[in-house]
């Protein structure tokens, strides 16, 4: 069985759960359109994992064709790998990959994604900073302020929180529940925000 799955985030919604009688923030993972490309082995590659692709809108649904392995970049959006834990399950190049059998509800599972691009931001907006008073004559503003002692010496502290480029970071939500799993539409919910936007890729890794 593999050790996770990739999927693309279509955003957050809200559920209502019985059990807890309490409504429940969710994140809506798409696990459609992933075809297995390469199935690599311990004997032939040192390690067991299987390569899959997601395919491009114009292509999904329909039949595999080998000519797909030729020219991935024409097919595939993405190519990720996939670790196997265990090597006795059989997976075949041209089928499809099956996210949703992977996850199961209640499932404790940690999802990495790229958080969304801000660009060039100053240290109110990515620091917090509370900037200057806006009254009374200051013109502090926006300014990060002092850069420390060691600044009549050409030097910066060392983790000195400034500005510059904000978002684009990999970060990783970890321990999050799988609250529900539909394999017909291969599509899974997961409690709580998970990084990146909308139609952003994210790996759900199983704990």
């Amino acid at each position: 069985m593999s050790n996770g799955v990739w999927g693309t985030k279509i955003g957050m919604t809200q559920i209502f759960s019985a059990e807890k009688n309490a409504v429940v923030p969710v994140t809506v993972i798409d696990l459609n359109d992933w075809v297995i490309t390469q199935v690599k082995t311990k004997e032939r590659d040192g390690y067991d994992a299987v390569q899959v692709g997601c395919l491009r809108k114009k292509y999904a649904g329909k039949p595999f064709e080998e000519l797909w392995l030729k020219k991935k970049n024409n097919y595939f959006r993405y190519c990720r790998e996939i670790g196997i834990s265990d090597a006795q399950v059989s997976y075949q190049v041209g089928e499809r990959f099956n996210g949703a059998a992977v996850l199961e509800v209640g499932q404790k599972v940690d999802v990495l994604g790229t958080t969304k691009g801000r660009g060039f931001q100053g240290v109110v907006k990515r620091h917090d900073f509370r900037g200057g008073s806006a009254s009374h004559g200051p013109r502090f503003g926006r300014w990060p302020g002092s850069m420390g002692f060691m600044r009549s010496q050409g030097r910066v502290i060392k983790g000195k929180k400034l500005p510059g480029q904000m978002g684009g970071d990999h970060r990783v939500m970890r321990h999050l529940e799988v609250v529900k799993v539909e394999p017909e539409a291969q599509i899974a919910l997961v409690k709580g925000s998970v990084p990146g936007a909308a139609g952003s890729l994210v790996f759900v890794q199983k704990v």
